[in-house]
């Protein structure tokens, strides 16, 4: 049944926008750092000789957070809004489907979609790497926990944006709240670590990155659960 729901919620998001904003995050980063890069090549270059690679991960970190939030913010409200700006969910709702197993289809498929996005990122930063001529030894490992570690701790803000998204339908609340989120993220690195906001950055940076990405996973199923519990009690529509 699960299957079938995730299924069709694939086929309802063709010709919706949803795959262009799967792409432009990992391009928009990709490209600003080659911009970057590429304009103070010498510079850059001369300065950290020795952690090209580095300092490009660390540039890029900068605005992982903020990509993911709005990423986060987009598709969920995007793919929410396939059903209710077509009054859908009445008819949706009427199959012999669980509300728990549309409510979970839909999370599963931004999970898809976000990851989708993250290893595009991965591919991406390999690729302009190499493009800049920075040495062959590619730090693989820190490249697949640059563009995945950050998306697990964000795990809340995807169960509270999608649970928003799903039951609210005006979309200007739910979108203009994971906005001023992604944006305060840019300025609280320097508040407590323990704040779910800067889970993302912390999940990378530090000793303790899997358990920032663990915190993340934990409470995103704990605010999924109490997101789904309210769906199947809502007169959604």
């Amino acid at each position: 049944m699960m299957g079938k729901a995730l299924s069709s919620d694939f086929l309802k998001i063709r010709g919706k926008g949803l795959w262009f904003l799967v792409f432009l995050g990992p391009i928009g980063l990709v490209a600003m750092q080659a911009l970057n890069f590429g304009l103070r090549y010498d510079y850059m270059t001369q300065t950290y000789a020795g952690q090209l690679w580095e300092t490009l991960l660390q540039n890029i970190l900068l605005f992982v957070p903020l990509a993911l939030f709005l990423g986060i913010t987009l598709v969920s409200s995007q793919l929410a809004n396939v059903e209710h700006s077509s009054n859908a969910w009445k008819q949706l709702l009427a199959l012999p489907v669980s509300r728990s197993i549309v409510f979970s289809s839909k999370f599963t498929l931004c999970v898809i979609l976000l990851t989708v996005s993250c290893l595009l990122l991965a591919i991406g930063t390999t690729v302009l790497g190499l493009s800049l001529k920075f040495n062959t030894d590619i730090p693989i490992g820190d490249i697949v926990r640059l563009c995945f570690m950050p998306l697990l701790a964000s795990f809340p803000a995807l169960a509270l944006m999608l649970w928003l998204s799903l039951t609210i339908k005006n979309q200007a609340i739910p979108v203009s709240f994971g906005i001023v989120a992604a944006i305060t993220s840019l300025f609280t690195i320097n508040l407590s670590e323990y704040l779910p906001i800067n889970w993302p950055i912390f999940a990378y940076l530090g000793p303790n990155q899997e358990l920032f990405a663990g915190a993340g996973l934990a409470l995103g199923a704990a605010i999924m659960l109490i997101g789904l519990l309210h769906f199947n009690g809502k007169d959604v529509g």
